[in-house]
C-alpha cells in the first residue's frame, strides 16, 4: 500500500490520542504526529501505538512530541498536510460549550499561529469547543483561506441522530439516513426532511412528537455523554468523525460531509462559519452543497447563522 503525507493531531487527550490511532490504522499516511504540552505524554502514546503495528498490520509511523505555549516542539509538525486541533479543556457536567470560550480561545489561537508558521499549506480541522467560535478563531489566527479551515460538528451530530433513530426504530444503523446542520450546540438544526428509515421519511416512520424527541436528544447528545461519564467528554464518536474528514481530504475524495464551513451566499446566508454540507478534497472544502430544506428548516438554519455570527464576532480579539 502506498503511504504518503503527514498529519498532525494537536492535543493528546482521549480525543486526540484516539484520533491519532484511527489515522495511523488507516495506513494511508507516511507519518502521524501527536503533540501535547504534557512532557512525555505524546511520546509515550506514540511508542505504544507504534508497538501495536505488528498486531494491527499497519506501517504508518506515529511520532509524539511535547510542545509549549511559546511554540517549542512544533518543528516536528512542519510540512503537515492536515492538522487536527483537539487542544483545549473538555466539558464537565453542568458546563455548556460556551463556558469554555475564553480558556480555549487562548489555546486555539496559539496553536493556529504555530500551525501557520510550520505548515503553511495545511488544511486545519478544528474540534475544540465551542466549535463554531474556535473554527472562526483558527481561521483568523492562521490567516488561511476559509476553505482550508473546517470545523468538525455535523458528522458527529448526524451520527448521533442516526444512532438515536436506529435505536427508536429497532433497525441497523445502516438502514437509517439522517442529517444535522446549523451550529454545534443549542441552535443545531436536525433535518427531518432529509432523514429516513429504509427510505421511509421520518415523518411517516414516527409521530411528530417522537421526531421532536429524537431531535432534542440529538441536540443534547454531547451533554448526555458528559453527564454519564462524570469526568471528561465524548471521544470515540468524535474521533471517528474527524478521522473520516481527514481521510477524505487526504484522498481528495470529494465526499460530502456536514461540517462547520464558511458560508458566503449559500442559503441566503453570508459571512459566517456554519454547519452545512460540503465536498472535501485536497484543498479542504471544494464546494458548499445547498441541501434542499423545508421553509421551517431553512428558517432554523438562518436563525442558527445569526446566533453564531454574534458569538464568532466575540473571538476577533481573543
Amino acid at each position: 500500500m502506498a503511504r504518503n503525507g503527514k498529519v498532525t493531531v494537536v492535543g493528546a487527550g482521549f480525543y486526540g490520542s484516539t484520533t491519532a490511532q484511527r489515522l495511523a490504522e488507516y495506513d494511508i499516511f507516511e507519518e502521524v504526529v501527536l503533540t501535547d504540552i504534557i512532557e512525555g505524554k505524546p511520546a509515550g502514546l506514540a511508542l505504544d501505538m507504534n508497538q501495536s503495528r505488528p498486531i494491527e498490520g499497519f506501517e504508518t509511523k506515529v511520532t509524539g512530541v511535547t510542545t509549549t505555549a511559546e511554540g517549542d516542539g512544533y518543528e516536528a509538525t512542519a510540512g503537515s498536510d492536515i492538522v487536527v486541533i483537539t487542544a483545549g479543556m473538555p466539558r464537565k457536567p453542568g458546563m455548556s460549550r460556551m463556558d469554555l470560550l475564553e480558556v480555549n480561545a487562548k489555546i486555539v489561537r496559539g496553536v493556529s499561529e504555530n500551525v501557520a508558521k510550520h505548515s503553511p499549506n495545511a488544511v486545519i480541522l478544528v474540534v475544540s469547543n465551542p466549535l463554531d467560535e474556535m473554527t472562526a478563531l483558527a481561521q483568523i489566527a492562521s490567516q488561511f483561506p476559509h476553505s482550508r479551515v473546517i470545523g468538525q460538528a455535523g458528522v458527529l451530530d448526524t451520527a448521533r441522530f442516526t444512532n438515536n433513530v436506529a435505536e427508536a426504530a429497532g433497525v441497523d444503523v445502516a438502514r437509517v439516513r439522517t442529517l444535522t446542520l446549523g451550529s454545534h450546540g443549542d441552535t443545531m438544526v436536525p433535518v427531518p426532511s432529509q432523514s429516513s428509515v429504509d427510505g421511509t421519511p421520518l415523518s411517516e416512520a414516527f409521530s411528530a412528537d417522537k421526531v421532536e424527541e429524537l431531535v432534542e436528544r440529538t441536540r443534547k447528545g454531547g451533554a448526555e455523554v458528559v453527564e454519564l461519564l462524570k469526568t471528561g467528554s465524548a471521544y470515540y464518536a468524535p474521533s471517528a468523525a474527524v478521522a473520516r474528514m481527514a481521510k477524505a481530504v487526504h484522498e481528495d475524495s470529494g465526499a460530502v460531509f456536514p461540517v462547520c464551513a464558511w458560508v458566503d451566499g449559500q442559503f441566503g446566508i453570508s459571512g459566517v462559519y456554519l454547519g452545512v454540507q460540503a465536498k472535501l478534497g485536497k484543498g479542504g472544502i471544494t464546494e458548499i452543497v445547498e441541501t434542499p430544506l423545508t421553509d421551517q428548516e431553512l428558517s432554523g438554519l438562518k436563525e442558527a447563522a445569526e446566533a453564531v455570527r454574534a458569538k464568532q464576532a466575540d473571538v476577533q480579539g481573543m
